[in-house]
């Protein structure tokens, strides 16, 4: 169709720098950002796969607005905290409501879902997690970091 995915991703990171790997703060392994995830297998696969993926806590670090069509995509940058006590920069390309982007701030702690058998920096925005488990999974989290 349009060449490799590699080719694709090169291309997408000439038109957006700011969505190349370097910018986002993620290694060469990183799959890139698709331009349409509705047009794109890969991606409807990923997200699938990340609404049932596992809970871990985010902390915003910045984000980038991608299309502004309707609702607005953007791709958040966040640094990732798991159960398991690993960390990762993680990359979630997510479909925000005007309410939800004015209320993003850096710093900002969100739960997401991330894939553990995949680790390839993409989650996704937890909206349907559990309050009481998140707080649980801070408190873990949390004081883990204190020892």
């Amino acid at each position: 169709m349009f060449g490799s995915s590699k080719k694709l991703n090169d291309l997408v990171a000439q038109l957006r720098p700011d969505l190349s790997r370097e910018s986002l703060g993620v290694g060469p392994d990183f799959p890139g950002i698709a331009p349409n995830p509705l047009l794109s297998r890969d991606a409807r696969k990923r997200t699938a796969e990340l609404r049932t993926g596992v809970l871990a806590l985010g902390v915003l670090v910045d984000w980038r607005e991608v299309s502004s069509d309707g609702s607005p995509r953007v791709v958040l940058m966040l640094d990732v905290d798991t159960a398991e006590g690993a960390s990762f920069r993680g990359i979630a390309d997510e479909d925000l409501t005007i309410t939800e982007l004015t209320r993003l701030a850096p710093g900002q702690t969100l739960p997401v879902r991330y894939r553990p058998a995949v680790m390839d920096h993409y989650v996704a925005l937890a909206r349907d997690a559990d309050p009481a488990h998140v707080q649980r999974l801070s408190d873990e989290i949390a004081g883990r970091k204190r020892n």
